[in-house]
This record gives C-alpha cells, sequence and structure tokens, in this order.
C-alpha cells in the first residue's frame, strides 16, 4: 500500500476513496482515529489515501483529474430514474 492522496480532513478523503472505487481502484482510507486528538497534533495531514502498490499510478491520474475540476464519471455508471 502506497499513500496516494493526503487530505485537508477525513470527509475529503472519503470523497477522494469514493472516486477511486467508482473507477475500479480499491482504496483504504486512514485518519480517523487521529483527529479525535486535535489540540494533542497539528490539525493537518491527518486523514490520507492508501492504494496497493500496482494501482498507484492509476491512482494519481484520477486524484489530477479530481484537482484540476475534470473529473467526469462515465454516463453508464450512473443510476438514472424514470
Amino acid at each position: 500500500m502506497k499513500i496516494v492522496y493526503k487530505a485537508a480532513d477525513i470527509l475529503e478523503a472519503h470523497i477522494v476513496s469514493g472516486m477511486l472505487a467508482a473507477r475500479g481502484i480499491e482504496a483504504y482510507v486512514a485518519g480517523h482515529y487521529l483527529q479525535g486528538a486535535v489540540g494533542d497534533l497539528p490539525p493537518f495531514g491527518l486523514a490520507h489515501v492508501s492504494v496497493p502498490d500496482d494501482d498507484f499510478d492509476a491512482a494519481l491520474t484520477v486524484i489530477k483529474e479530481y484537482e484540476s475540476g475534470t473529473n467526469q464519471l462515465d454516463d453508464s455508471s450512473t443510476t438514472k430514474g424514470g
């Protein structure tokens, strides 16, 4: 496992993890319990997303799209009501 993204907070870490999962990349969010120690620990760099070594490059591509605002899912991956 490699850390692929250091999030601003646990919510952002889960958003990134969800985007990776939507692309078929297994991701693990860490730092849940560290946020409870704010005051004793610095309040940044606590939440991060890790992926298997083999998926690191693909995950970086998704994250770069997220950071640039161009991350889009294929329409076939969403559920349409009707």
